[in-house]
């Protein structure tokens, strides 16, 4: 591939000299011509890659080109500017663009701060109550999840609640490597053009399921992690989980137990429970999406939005609908969540916190067969409820990722108006 800048181009103007009188290559097929106007330098300065968060994109826009209008969609009307200038100075443009930036930066790492950080004690407690089969208390509300975190808090120290947070990075970083190498070596695509057809979004489902099934013996690693109890824990390394993981593959590391279920039968499960994960997701997201965009470009028409109101709207309908969309999936799968954890548990000699009383630990020693036997299971001797088991923690969850989005929008709104 042969680079689309003239020779003696160095990036910042066009060094003509002799050129300018002689054509490239010297047969005078292209004449050489000096670059003076924007207009003219447009043509060989490209932009940067898009940064989620460090600029005012919308869902499905692309960065301009240097010196291009941004043309207006239907569904934004109108471009306006976000700081409208009043009388002869107007506002600082410079300053106004920068703190614009830095703060969709800070908003975007907020909110992976909470995904990631803040909501992993909940994750925690939320996963050892799924595959406690001997738990009386369900705890269905945040109110019970509570009691039972300042419960571990206290007999086995804060560790108890944060155990396990390294290993989720690195099932993520398994899950996001192994995509790019499957589709950088076959034909499925990682992302869905706007001109779709069923053949397409079937090849991108099947990318995710290859995907889901190649990061499973790191997803199963990580779940031992999250909910092994720390008075038994060893003061295992950050990659443990990945020694784990090749281990559970090749059959050699911690001895298993006979119930042990081989990774073939947890292909459908954990597959199902991810794609349909990631099918709920983005349509929720893009629903509530086209919403907010709709719902901002009357409020351009009625004139009504302030220039403060319109930065906001950059950024947040996004987050909103990200979390719209992680709340509503987590929600409408979490009895097939149960099932999986359960399943990924079964005969890997895990001790676990007891939910009950908070200061023992209990064996798991289910006998499952199957996804189908574990479901049949749950509903004889738990109950439907029992799929339900700690989803009070999910409730804490996502009510602390709303308070923190919103805490988020009100710095940013004190921010812009200080600015203008």
């Amino acid at each position: 591939m042969h680079p689309r800048r003239p020779d003696g181009f160095d990036g910042l103007g066009y060094r003509g000299g002799s050129r300018d009188e002689q054509g490239f290559g010297g047969g005078g097929a292209f004449p050489a011509r000096s670059f003076t106007s924007a207009s003219d330098l447009s043509h060989w300065v490209t932009t940067p890659p898009d940064i989620p968060g460090s600029r005012n994109l919308h869902w499905g826009e692309k960065s301009p080109l240097y010196g291009a209008p941004a043309a207006s969609t239907p569904l934004e009307g109108p471009a306006e500017e976000p700081f409208p200038s009043g009388g002869g100075g107007g506002v600082p443009g410079q300053s106004s663009e920068q703190l614009n930036r830095f703060a969709g930066f800070g908003i975007g790492l907020a909110s992976l701060f909470t995904e990631n950080v803040l909501a992993h004690p909940c994750i925690v407690l939320r996963r050892q109550c799924q595959v406690n089969y001997h738990a009386q208390n369900y705890h269905l509300t945040p109110f019970t999840v509570i009691n039972i975190m300042y419960s571990f808090n206290k007999t086995q120290g804060p560790r108890a609640l944060w155990k396990g947070m390294g290993s989720t990075f690195i099932v993520q970083g398994v899950t996001l490597g192994a995509e790019g190498i499957i589709s950088e070596f076959t034909p499925l695509p990682r992302e869905i053009s706007h001109k779709w057809n069923p053949k397409q979004i079937g090849e991108h489902l099947l990318l995710k399921a290859l995907t889901y099934m190649v990061a499973m013996p790191f997803y199963s690693a990580s779940l031992i992690e999250t909910v092994q109890s720390e008075i038994i824990r060893d003061n295992t390394g950050i990659l443990e989980c990945v020694k784990e993981g090749i281990g559970r593959v090749i059959g050699m590391g911690v001895p298993h137990s006979k119930r042990l279920l081989p990774l073939l039968s947890l292909i459908f499960p954990t597959v199902l429970h991810g794609v349909l994960h990631y099918i709920i997701s983005s349509v929720i997201q893009k629903f509530v999406l086209l919403i907010l965009k709709r719902k901002t470009y009357n409020s351009h028409l009625a004139e009504s939005t302030s220039p403060v109101q319109s930065m906001l709207d950059a950024y947040f309908p996004e987050l909103i609908a990200n979390f719209a969309a992680s709340l509503c999936s987590d929600v409408i799968l979490y009895p097939l969540e149960t099932v999986l954890h359960r399943l990924h548990i079964q005969g890997t000699r895990t001790i676990i916190d007891n939910t009950d009383l908070g200061y023992e630990v209990l064996p798991i020693n289910t006998q499952y067969e199957g996804m189908r036997d574990c479901i049949n299971t749950i509903k004889q001797e738990e109950g439907v409820l029992g799929f339900y088991k700690g989803f009070g923690a999910v409730i804490i969850q996502y009510t602390l990722h709303a308070a923190v989005l919103q805490i988020t929008k009100i710095i940013y709104s004190t921010l812009l108006q200080n600015s203008i």
